[in-house]
């Protein structure tokens, strides 16, 4: 009983401490300059470009291009922007609203 009690236990440390690296936010002293890149042409009608955004990866925010997608039923898309904090600047991601 003593081992369940403490398996379920770790598991639920491991469980939160995963799920809450998920959700941090990387500062950086200054907003990076997006670099300018020339669209390519849609690859069919009615597809909807989606903006480049912001990936922090390697201890840096690198930029990822932009894609086209078909767009969503009764959705819009917000497009990724950066905030200002205490700690610096932080990306949000785009998302379908």
């Amino acid at each position: 009983m003593k081992t369940l009690s403490k398996l379920g236990i770790m598991t639920a440390i491991a469980g939160t401490l995963f799920l809450s690296s998920c959700a941090s936010d990387y500062y950086v002293a200054d907003q990076p300059v997006e670099p300018v890149y020339v669209r390519p042409a849609p690859p069919y009608p009615g597809a909807y470009w989606v903006p480049g955004e912001w990936m922090y990866r390697g201890n840096r925010y690198v930029y990822v291009n932009g894609y086209y997608t078909r767009p969503r039923v009764n959705r819009v898309y917000v497009r990724g922007n950066w905030v200002h904090a205490n700690r610096g600047w932080a990306w949000r991601r785009g998302h379908w609203r």
